[in-house]
């Protein structure tokens, strides 16, 4: 059963193997929640939560910083996300022979018949790593990585290029920085992972980055919490960047399940969302040249929507769960898929999700 609504919203709503070694930092996970890392750490989650304040969205002319092939690359794709757990000994120097490295893993991996033909694709497959120059937003983050495997086509001329199968990326952006020094040295932290492509080329990538790096990789799922967070972030930028719709799908508990799409115009979700907003956040913009958003205020906007709904179809999305978020500037779903479709508004996105990745770390 699925419902849509498109309202107007009053102002006043308010098989991994590891290499084995020897027992001291280097000590590999047997999994991420098992056996002592060999980071030293408690074998648990972090004791951290999610921030309840965050710095409002800034516009970011990224493009004047990163390469254009990649900024298009980036932003044209659904990515799938994961995260990961600190590299061991990874160096942003030696891409070029991590390329060939991991090009020899495919290609052995084929050669015993464990890989499988991708797409009509066959043999011939080229991994390239590269920086993706740009992203940082401070000294402690490490360069964004870019991955990309290129095939020949099943009946390719001689003289044709090969295409572009697979591609993802490792970042860290604003990474929490009591974590990021409380790593030994020898630990480079790219906590978030996305890929787009064959989930086999997925998953020999993820091996040969756990055999080589001796780390670990975890499905990234976008929770109810970090959804909401989504739809105010995104709703605070309308004035910059039109987010042309407020689009969310939530699922109600019921037998059988509905699902409902939610889609709000832009204007009423600004109005609302300026509603909300406190005296005090509009003290911090002028004497601190920049607002932050708190959680209560994500709260009282979803209040606000959601309560509006329930005046019209008597239906309460409080008891159900938030499953997709989509506006012009990008989409999110809890599932742990990815769309951002607005580069100005790219490293805000980047950095909730680096957050949520952190949260995933051992302590």
């Amino acid at each position: 059963m699925q419902r849509k609504s498109v309202v107007r919203t009053p102002l006043n709503s308010v098989i991994v193997q590891r290499r084995s070694k020897t027992k001291s930092y280097r000590q590999s996970y047997r999994s991420c929640l098992g056996a002592a890392s060999r980071l030293g750490l408690t074998p648990a989650l972090t004791a951290r939560r999610l921030n309840t304040s965050r710095r409002a969205p800034k516009s970011h002319n990224i493009s004047e910083k990163v390469n254009p092939e990649h900024l298009a690359l980036l932003l044209k794709t659904e990515w799938k996300l994961s995260y990961v757990s600190p590299l061991y000994k990874f160096r942003h120097t030696q891409l070029k022979s991590y390329s060939r490295q991991l090009s020899a893993y495919i290609a052995a991996e084929k050669q015993q018949g464990l890989a499988v033909e991708v797409e009509g694709l066959q043999s011939g497959f080229r991994v390239a790593l590269s920086v993706v120059q740009g992203l940082t937003e401070t000294d402690d983050d490490a360069e964004t990585v870019l991955i990309q495997i290129h095939a020949n086509p099943l009946f390719a001329r001689q003289d044709e290029p090969q295409r572009s199968v697979w591609s993802g990326w490792l970042t860290c952006i604003n990474g929490n920085t009591d974590y990021l020094h409380s790593l030994p040295k020898d630990f480079t932290c790219l906590p978030l992972f996305g890929c787009s492509g064959s989930e086999y080329l997925s998953g020999l990538v993820k091996s040969w980055f756990q055999q080589t790096f001796d780390c670990c990789f975890g499905p990234l799922e976008i929770n109810h919490t970090s959804l909401q967070w989504l739809v105010a972030l995104w709703t605070n930028c309308h004035t910059e960047s039109s987010i042309q719709h407020l689009k969310m799908i939530w699922t109600l508990p019921v037998v059988p399940p509905v699902q409902i799409t939610y889609t709000v115009n832009p204007q009423d979700a600004w109005e609302l969302w300026c509603s909300v907003r406190t005296g005090q956040q509009k003290e911090n913009e002028e004497e601190e040249g920049g607002s932050s958003i708190d959680i209560k205020e994500v709260m009282r906007l979803m209040q606000g929507l959601k309560g509006h709904f329930f005046r019209h179809f008597r239906l309460d999305l409080s008891a159900g769960s938030l499953r997709q978020v989509t506006t012009a500037l990008g989409s999110a779903k809890c599932n742990g898929r990815i769309k951002i479709s607005n580069s100005r508004y790219m490293i805000t996105t980047l950095t909730l999700l680096t957050e949520c990745a952190l949260l995933k770390m051992p302590i």
